[in-house]
């Protein structure tokens, strides 16, 4: 992807303080989003060296400034996924506020929104009007069923998705109600397939020179998350259901108590539950027909584990972990979220960053031509309205009479 082709037409001296290294650095983004599955997406862009320019509401902002529990006076919520960012305050409702936002489109390069279908429009601010003004814009919409559908003008969130999308169906244990996936799997991941619409959308526009609208919904991307268990319904009349922590298909694939902590072994070849016999002293399940290979073990499942967790019982989870490294037989502990904070794994990796007086998690993919892509904190509501007025050619009195008119 040449930088000339998706970058935009001219860089303005003003931009330049808003453009970091990466492989973004660059590209504009204007940023219409609120809540979590916009702005995870905006995050990202921004992390990767996007100029990313947040429109909230005046007096309002995004929603989730609101939301509890907050460090150093700002949502941990917000600061989480708006890091990255300029914060301008445009009222929508008004005339001026509209003329600014096609002023910053004309400029832009990426332009995302995740409001229900039929609202842009509304405002006269649609994909069809912004690429009159910008053939080259590439326009996300990040809703949660998509621009067309029966159920296109409902509104969503991740708990609703995951639960229509059959996600919720299919997590939980075995004789238990379903669960919602203890992460917002809903929103974050129509977040990246945003991101995925969007790259590939920049990418033929290279090809093309124009730009096109990417319609990605919460609901298909969870679909889309569900490939296998729809696959085995769709084409073996298998119906998925609650497995707990164990996986549908291989066996022993699951998580173990031991004689202190919990445990997880996944067991993918033959040779590895030799290993595993071996390791745990139970040689003669080896030989056992009903444990033969990965399918009639699975098969046998409910005779299978009590033998397994009783052996593993008699031990303690770090002198089983350090067997199964040993053997080569995967495994690791069922660590909770403080232990993955101090994981060593983690700090060798930097996935957790200082990022202004708050430590965040950091975006995972990383590049041989950048040795690191600083982040910038959360930016205060509002805190660069006149400047990127400033920067679109409005003067000190046309921001003056804005400001007057309370169109930011």
């Amino acid at each position: 992807m040449n930088k000339a082709d998706v970058g935009p037409a001219s860089a303005e001296p003003g931009q330049a303080q808003a453009l970091r290294a990466g492989p973004l650095a660059g590209l504009a983004v204007l940023d219409l989003t609120h809540m979590l599955a916009g702005p995870y997406c905006t995050w990202v862009l921004g992390a990767l060296g996007a100029a990313v320019t947040k429109v909230e509401m005046p007096g309002e902002g995004d929603f989730t400034r609101s939301i509890a529990p907050f460090a150093g006076g700002a949502s941990i919520y917000f600061s989480s996924v708006n890091r990255n960012k300029r914060s301008i305050t445009l009222n929508l409702k008004q005339p001026a506020g509209r003329a600014a936002v096609l002023r910053l489109a004309e400029r832009a390069d990426v332009f995302v929104e995740n409001n229900r279908p039929g609202v842009m429009e509304r405002l006269g601010l649609d994909y069809q009007t912004i690429a009159r003004i910008n053939r080259r814009i590439v326009y996300a919409s990040i809703s949660g069923f998509g621009q067309t559908g029966p159920y296109r003008e409902r509104p969503a969130f991740d708990a609703v998705i995951q639960a229509m999308a059959g996600m919720m169906s299919i997590t939980g244990e075995e004789h238990g109600p379903p669960a919602r996936v203890g992460a917002s799997i809903g929103d974050i991941g129509a977040s990246l397939f945003g991101v995925i619409g969007i790259l590939a959308a920049l990418t033929d526009r290279a090809t093309t020179g124009h730009g096109a609208q990417v319609d990605v919904a919460m609901f298909d991307s969870q679909i889309a998350l569900l490939e296998n268990p729809l696959a085995r319904y769709l084409n073996a009349g298998d119906r998925p259901q609650r497995r707990g922590s164990r996986h549908p298909l291989i066996t022993p694939f699951q998580a173990f108590a031991t004689k202190d902590d919990p445990i997880v072994i996944c067991v993918d070849t033959e040779a590895q539950w030799r290993r595993l016999c071996e390791i745990i002293g139970r040689t003669d399940l080896i030989a056992n027909p009903l444990f033969s290979d990965s399918n009639t073990r699975t098969q046998h499942h409910a005779a299978l584990e009590p033998e397994l967790q009783a052996a593993l019982l008699k031990g303690r989870r770090a002198d089983w972990l350090a067997a199964f490294e040993a053997a080569k037989v995967p495994a690791g502990p069922l660590n909770d979220i403080v232990a993955v904070a101090e994981d060593p794994q983690v700090e060798a990796r930097g996935m957790l960053r200082r990022v202004g007086e708050r430590t965040f998690v950091r975006q995972p993919v990383r590049f041989s031509t950048y040795a690191d892509m600083p982040e910038q904190p959360p930016p205060r509501l509002g805190e660069h309205t006149e400047a990127v007025l400033a920067e679109c050619g409005y003067s000190r009195e046309e921001i003056a009479n804005m400001k007057a008119e309370g169109a930011i």
